[in-house]
């Protein structure tokens, strides 16, 4: 079966890409046996089919980077490396930084920048940091009455949206924050309609408080704006995912606590406004969760060092 997806996705058949990308999200191992067959078919494309590459592929894309011999692929092949973090990989990302491949003038980030399309980085210290954990829970949308009180924006005046409301002494909210650092209850509040706008960062902290950071800057195309009402839905804990894998920005129930993002557009992980270091991933929510009419996704970030959250906002 994946034999036959993998030569039909070599003449750019995009439903036979779509089941193969589904695999990849489900069980990205099985995979692993077909990379070298997707890379010898030019298959490049989406690079989280590579995302249990095993040394043998990650030594062939660093070599074909390493060659300059296709220049032109060069943006594909740093996604690839990115999503095997592969420690070779690592090495040859932090290299490229330095010492540029062809074709990098081309390109709009350093090499090493390209590690967040596959959720890490590489702190000050020079050590490898996860911004995605590796268990996810789908999130369900329970009715709520609206607030009539609380908090306002202080540039449309709407009530601040309450994106997520957790407490990792509940265990599984504990085993999808792990990775933040996080313990104690996190509220993050944002304006559900300037965020569509600006990445807006809170002050929040382990008693639940959070506060709309003053530092927030309002975009001069935003124009006067009128308050308007939030959804009547809010995210609560559903099942377990089986993969860290299946969040869905598309369509319904594809909201999801913890995991790996699902970006619309290329990786947009917060940088904290306290450190500029990348913040932690917490989830996504789907517009088409939260509003009939929705589309696109917000992304939920953590910084648990400096105490900020950071909510940001794709659509297509």
């Amino acid at each position: 079966m994946i034999e036959e997806l993998i030569e039909k996705a070599a003449v750019e058949d995009d439903d036979a890409i779509e089941e193969l990308s589904a695999i990849a999200d489900a069980d990205p191992g099985r995979l692993t046996p077909h990379l070298g067959d997707l890379l010898d078919r030019d298959v490049l494309w989406p690079a989280t089919l590579y995302r249990a590459a095993e040394v043998d592929v990650v030594r062939r894309v660093i070599e074909r980077i390493d060659g300059g011999t296709t220049p032109d692929d060069l943006n594909e092949l740093l996604v690839i490396l990115a999503h095997t973090a592969h420690p070779l990989a690592v090495s040859a990302l932090r290299r490229w930084t330095t010492q540029p491949p062809a074709g990098a003038e081309e390109l709009h980030v350093s090499a090493l920048r390209y590690a967040e399309e596959g959720g890490w980085t590489v702190g000050p210290d020079g050590s490898r940091r996860d911004l995605c954990g590796g268990i996810a829970y789908q999130w369900v949308m329970r009715e709520t009455p609206r607030r009539v009180d609380g908090p306002t924006c202080p540039w449309c005046a709407s009530p601040l949206w309450t994106a997520a409301e957790l407490d990792t002494a509940e265990p599984a909210v504990g085993a999808a924050l792990a990775h933040t650092g996080w313990s104690g209850r996190l509220v993050i509040e944002t304006c559900y309609w300037c965020v569509g706008y600006a990445t807006l960062y809170s002050q929040v902290t382990p008693a639940g408080t959070t506060k709309w950071w003053p530092g927030n800057t309002r975009p001069s195309y935003l124009g006067s704006t009128e308050p308007e009402d939030l959804p009547t839905l809010v995210p609560v804990l559903g099942p377990a995912r089986g993969s860290p894998y299946q969040a869905s920005a598309w369509g319904r129930g594809g909201s999801t606590l913890g995991g790996a993002p699902d970006w619309i557009q290329d990786a947009e992980h917060a940088d904290c406004p306290g450190c500029r270091q990348p913040m932690d991933y917490v989830g996504l929510l789907g517009g088409a969760d939260l509003d009939e009419y929705g589309e696109g996704a917000y992304y939920l970030h953590l910084h648990q060092p400096c105490g900020f959250a950071a909510v940001n906002y794709q659509q297509s």
